[in-house]
């Protein structure tokens, strides 16, 4: 397993899509974020969750995570190199599970400085647009335990979103497929959520789409309303990552490469 991290490391930093898209990452979640708390302001009669306006740009840059995802995979199979690289480690599992090991790392470091980048902007904005003591808001702070659980369940999910995205990947290895079936279930899942009219059948769908489940995370303010609780959101997209990467595993067990 250490010879297969080492491999896959040295792979992946000595590619240089790898670290443009985990920049664009940073910049497309911070950058997405300040321009959705800049534009807000305070409403006395409608509930606002400045924690959850703040992590905005998390919705935009798990795109970019669920490229970097299936690209780690199927660039190999596309150049050829998985032959190599199953030479090299003939039991595929460890394999699998040091790509899936050295993604989540990386992911989880771009996280980190684009949900507190997104945060820290956010801390200095909201105020000027009336997210005062006056009308009822702190200001932002991890040690709110609020805020701490949505900064680190947003800095979790973009983490599941890439596992899910690689075990996808493994299954269909082809590129443009896997991230198009990626995107679908991150974005196109929601949107058909809101074309259904039987209220019972809407919430069953947001209790198990990975994005409506998962974003559950960031909320702080009417809790009640959500469809499933923040942390068993979480659940459910950490159940969506784990079946894919468990039927990832079978599969590459079995198929030739």
């Amino acid at each position: 397993m250490k010879s297969a991290l080492h491999a896959e490391w040295t792979k992946l930093r000595t590619v240089p899509g790898t670290g443009w898209l985990l920049l664009v990452v940073v910049v497309l979640t911070v950058g997405l974020s300040w321009l959705a708390t800049s534009a807000v302001h305070f409403q006395a009669r409608e509930p606002q969750d400045q924690v959850k306006i703040s992590l905005v740009g998390v919705q935009a840059g798990q795109a970019v995570v669920a490229v970097l995802g299936v690209l780690i995979i199927t660039g190999e199979y596309s150049s050829g190199m998985i032959r190599s690289t199953l030479a090299a480690i003939p039991r595929r599992w460890p394999m699998l599970a040091a790509k899936a090991t050295v993604l989540t790392g990386m992911v989880l470091l771009a996280g980190t400085v684009a949900v507190l980048g997104s945060l820290m902007l956010a801390r200095l904005t909201l105020p000027s647009n009336g997210f005062t003591a006056n009308n009822g808001f702190t200001v932002l702070s991890l040690t709110d335990p609020q805020t701490l659980r949505a900064t680190a369940g947003s800095i979790l999910y973009l983490a599941l979103i890439g596992l899910l995205s690689l075990g996808m990947a493994t299954l269909i290895r082809d590129t443009a497929v896997a991230v198009g079936v990626v995107l679908g279930l991150l974005y196109l899942f929601p949107i058909l959520i809101q074309v259904v009219g039987d209220p019972d059948w809407k919430r069953r769908l947001e209790q198990i789409a990975p994005t409506n489940a998962g974003l559950g995370i960031q909320s702080t303010v009417d809790l009640q309303s959500l469809a499933i609780s923040p942390w068993m959101g979480m659940g459910v997209l950490a159940a969506w990552a784990t079946t894919a990467m468990v039927a990832a595993a079978v599969m590459l067990r079995w198929r030739d490469a």
